[in-house]
């Protein structure tokens, strides 16, 4: 059971709060400092030390590189994850979110497999057409591999 009210500004105002976080750029002209001899220099938050703000200066092809990996091939949507799926807090909170529903993770992880076997045929949601398991991976896996090449 789950309680929930309406939000205050209705539909469109909760669309455009979390808008302004799922289609946010990477990063906004306010951080940006400076730019002399090549070199540009920013604004950052070192989250490892309190969220203190410290500039950094890096010549312009390194800091043209590390702002294209943040974007994505058309089609693709960058979603972050927050609280306890957080990158450093997961390994500590998953065990405990396991724990709190009394369920250990080996046992979650072959409930998953088992059931996935019984019904070993997925349907595709736009056509409805029987799909079939090419490869499986792992959340790390999935990290590793870069998005596919566009066409």
């Amino acid at each position: 059971m789950v309680y929930s009210k309406p939000p205050f500004g209705g539909p469109e105002h909760v669309l455009k709060y979390l808008g302004r976080y799922t289609h946010r750029v990477a990063i906004s002209n306010h951080r940006l400092l400076s730019f002399t001899e090549g070199k540009v220099t920013f604004r950052w938050r070192d989250s490892a030390h309190h969220n203190e703000q410290k500039l950094m200066t890096l010549p312009l092809d390194d800091f043209l590189r590390r702002f294209l990996l943040h974007l994505l091939p058309k089609g693709f949507v960058r979603i972050r994850n927050f609280g306890f799926l957080a990158n450093r807090k997961r390994a500590t909170t998953l065990p405990l979110c396991f724990q709190s529903l009394g369920v250990a993770p080996e046992q979650q992880l072959q409930r998953d497999t088992s059931s996935a076997q019984l019904s070993n045929t997925w349907h595709c949601p736009l056509c409805g057409a029987p799909m079939a398991i090419v490869e499986r991976l792992s959340a790390s896996e999935i990290q590793l591999r870069s998005p596919p090449l566009a066409a």
